[in-house]
């Protein structure tokens, strides 16, 4: 009697949401690992234009902190365009959240060998404002005059927090977020998988991600696949924008915390 062919196995879907131009090395990995990458941008970074006079210099204050890659990069572009090619002022101390954005930094012509970039260790729990805090709680003093460079939205607890302490903050937006559109095609991929019970896994690194997610699959009608999908998220308040269980209490909804760089996040998704 002849065999019968087993099963078609379904593919194990990463969908990555990173913006443009930060999903595609760790697409690589996981197609080498076995998985279907859809390199699926939940939010758009667009540049924000901003007069010379109302442009906050680095040299005004003691740190400048970072909240991420992209706001170091737009912030320094800002300056380029305002005062020409210039190095960072001696003496100002640039801070992050992560080891990633601190080589981004860097790698960027304006910082030299000896400017002090603040950041949590790779080893660190996690690389975020709560980190970069207690990093900064180690300092001989913190820094009484403090720049922010952040988008229009997200997180203020680091600013508010340093207030409390007594240092004047002063909060810059270097670029926005906002929704991307996403193609036919890319929303005939995402029907074919949910008509076919593939449960993809999400990657989730900002709850304005999260939220700009649900609203496109809200309106695509595919509300109840992004019920059974599953997520890797970047920082545990996330697990609240995504939801909370699966499609009965017997099928709870696959959730994985993880360090925001592309090594953890490989981790995260081939990790049984």
């Amino acid at each position: 009697m002849a065999k019968a062919p087993a099963a078609t196995e379904r593919p194990r879907v990463a969908v990555l949401t990173r913006p443009a131009g930060r999903n595609e090395i760790l697409a690589g990995r996981l197609e080498g690992a076995g998985w279907s990458p859809c390199v699926l941008p939940a939010l758009e970074i667009h540049p924000l234009s901003v007069a010379s006079a109302d442009l906050p210099r680095p040299s005004a204050y003691d740190m400048v902190v970072f909240v991420s890659g992209n706001a170091a990069r737009h912030y320094l572009d800002q300056l380029a365009r305002a005062d020409g090619p210039s190095m960072w002022p001696a003496g100002v101390i640039a801070a992050t959240v992560g080891p990633a954005s601190a080589q981004a930094l860097r790698d960027l012509d304006f910082f030299g060998a000896n400017t002090t970039v603040l950041h949590p260790g790779a080893s660190a729990v996690s690389h975020d404002s709560e980190a970069l805090w207690e990093v900064l709680q180690g300092l001989p003093q913190l820094p009484a005059r403090v720049l922010l460079v952040r988008g229009t939205q997200g997180r203020d607890w680091l600013g508010d927090t340093l207030e409390a302490h007594g240092s004047a903050v002063t909060r810059h937006a270097a670029y926005l977020r906002r929704p991307a559109e996403w193609s036919p095609s890319q929303l005939a991929q995402l029907r074919r998988w949910a008509d076919d019970g593939v449960a993809a896994t999400w990657l989730i690194t900002s709850g304005e991600s999260a939220d700009a997610v649900r609203v496109r699959l809200n309106a695509a009608g595919l509300s109840g696949w992004w019920e059974r999908c599953r997520f890797v998220l970047t920082h545990p308040a996330l697990a609240r924008r995504v939801p909370q269980a699966g499609h009965g209490a017997a099928c709870p909804t696959m959730v994985k915390i993880c360090l925001a760089n592309d090594e953890s996040i490989f981790q995260a998704f081939v990790a049984d």
